[in-house]
């Protein structure tokens, strides 16, 4: 009887046993956090996590804000469609906008395209324009509500000069060396000759150009290369 007893109370300890670790199993799965899959649905008050964009947005039960949107990872993504008002990770423009009945705040939809691994692209004159690139040309577009213009821009990362429009940014480190007249950059009718001077030491520049950090003007003078201005400056690197 005694071993018998042994046997029942061994049995009991490791059924506790089991159960504790079942116990201890399952609050910790539903402590963990909620992992992201490629799409999802919140309430519209939530923040949107980097590198996601909103593809739709309802009507909804959400209290507070009474919206909820769908979200989509761009990771391995090259092209989507998006609301107007969606986060734009670094590095994708806006190729067209159009009117759309899922985007429930705005009724605009844009084109959202990654332009890594690209030289050239299209995109709407609203688009961010990602570091190291210019408007190389500005022109109307139907594919563009909103603004009715498109942009053509180009990657100078690797090049050491280009023909840009006047409304361009000009990366840092270049500078602006000529200025003329241009049927090609609607807005201004005017473009710009840019030139990198990251390696020079010297340039001649119109006098609206940036100056590059550890550039000092050295000469001012005349000039009829400057569309916009008369006057040009000669500027050197230390």
């Amino acid at each position: 009887m005694k071993t018998l007893r042994n046997n029942v109370s061994h049995l009991v300890t490791v059924v506790l046993m089991l159960l504790g670790m079942m116990t201890a199993a399952t609050a910790h799965a539903q402590a963990a956090p909620q992992q992201l899959t490629a799409s999802r649905t919140i309430c519209s008050f939530n923040p949107i996590p980097a590198g996601w964009v909103i593809t739709s947005s309802y009507n909804t039960y959400c209290p507070g804000s009474g919206v909820e949107y769908t979200i989509t990872d761009t990771s391995g993504r090259t092209y989507l469609e998006v609301c107007s008002f969606s986060p734009k990770p670094e590095g994708w423009v806006v190729t067209s906008s159009y009117s759309s009945m899922n985007c429930a705040g705005s009724g605009v939809a844009y084109g959202l395209t990654n332009a890594a691994n690209r030289t050239y692209i299209d995109v709407c004159s609203f688009s961010p324009i990602p570091t190291g690139w210019v408007v190389s040309s500005s022109i109307s577009s139907i594919n563009c509500a909103g603004s009715g213009v498109s942009y053509g821009i180009s990657n100078v990362t690797n090049r050491t000069s280009a023909e840009v429009c006047s409304l361009s940014p000009i990366p840092a480190g270049w500078v602006v060396t000529q200025g003329y007249s241009i049927n090609n950059c609607a807005g201004t009718g005017v473009a710009y000759s840019i030139s990198n001077v990251t390696n020079r030491t010297y340039a001649d520049v119109c006098s609206y150009s940036p100056i590059p950090a550890g550039w000092s003007i050295t000469r001012s003078y005349n000039t009829t290369s400057c569309a916009g201005t008369s006057i040009a400056y000669s500027i050197h690197k230390g």
